[in-house]
């Protein structure tokens, strides 16, 4: 008998194991047997639920509640145990303050949740007080690339001086999406030069884009996550154009076209 309590397991290691051995079960569950990952809002959501319940059931009575916080009491109050209070409560912040910068830090890996990279644009948005028909919008400065080649080279040279000047600290001077201020970003803004981004999309496309920034994105696909501004408050119809010209032209992709399909 005195055995048995002597290798009884604290009510509050007992509470903190059932948590444990339920969240790990929800991982094996779902990542191993299923193959289908839980996002890590749903999985927060459900571990709220679960130490909610595991903590009601092991305070439900005043003896229990007594004998779950007899450690937590002692380690704050019992004076031999100041070392290891001081540990604790220096162990305790650090923990909280790693764990916070690595929720912060951008995810690079694609996402569990099925998500739409390129939003279908609406077949014509008001911009700078009038109305586009984005259906048949075309680059008005893309005609000079043979036409005149040199006042094309001179717009792109134009929009890249556009693009430096506001564009770079977020999507990086060569253009793949790791500018200065990037990794405060989540998610991080699109590198240009994968072939899955602009290549794979028109002109008109990127100017609605551009313009209306993550404010101006579809309310039927919401909530989106786009750090965008809405530049049409700070750049010209004919700025957003020659930076478009500059993209292409810096990546060497080629604008997606109806006439090519």
């Amino acid at each position: 008998m005195m055995a048995a309590r002597r290798f009884k397991i604290p009510r509050l290691a007992q509470a903190v194991l059932t948590v444990a051995l339920i969240y790990a079960a929800f991982r094996v569950v779902f990542d191993i047997i299923l193959g289908q990952p839980i996002p890590a809002s749903l999985m927060t959501m459900y571990m709220f639920f679960v130490v909610s319940g595991v903590f009601m059931v092991f305070t439900f009575t005043e003896e229990s509640t007594q004998e779950l916080v007899a450690p937590i009491r002692a380690l704050v109050e019992d004076p031999s145990k100041k070392l290891v209070r001081n540990i604790v409560f220096l162990i305790v912040p650090l923990a909280a303050a790693g764990l916070t910068y690595m929720k912060m830090l951008p995810d690079f890996a694609a996402p569990l949740e099925l998500r739409t990279i390129h939003p279908a644009p609406p077949s014509s948005a008001e911009l700078y007080g009038k109305r586009f028909d984005l259906l048949n919008l075309t680059n008005p400065f893309r005609k000079f690339e043979k036409a005149d080649p040199e006042k094309f080279q001179q717009l792109v040279a134009e929009g890249g001086a556009v693009y430096m000047a506001n564009c770079q600290y977020c999507h990086g001077d060569k253009l793949d999406g790791k500018g200065p201020y990037a990794a405060a970003l989540n998610p991080t803004p699109l590198n240009f030069q994968d072939v899955g981004t602009i290549a794979q999309l028109q002109e008109s496309f990127l100017f609605w884009r551009i313009a209306t920034g993550g404010p101006g994105l579809p309310k039927e696909a919401a909530p989106w996550i786009s750090s965008m501004p809405v530049w049409q408050q700070f750049l010209s119809e004919d700025e957003i154009w020659k930076v478009i010209l500059f993209l292409y032209d810096y990546t060497g992709h080629r604008p997606r076209s109806w006439e090519h399909e």
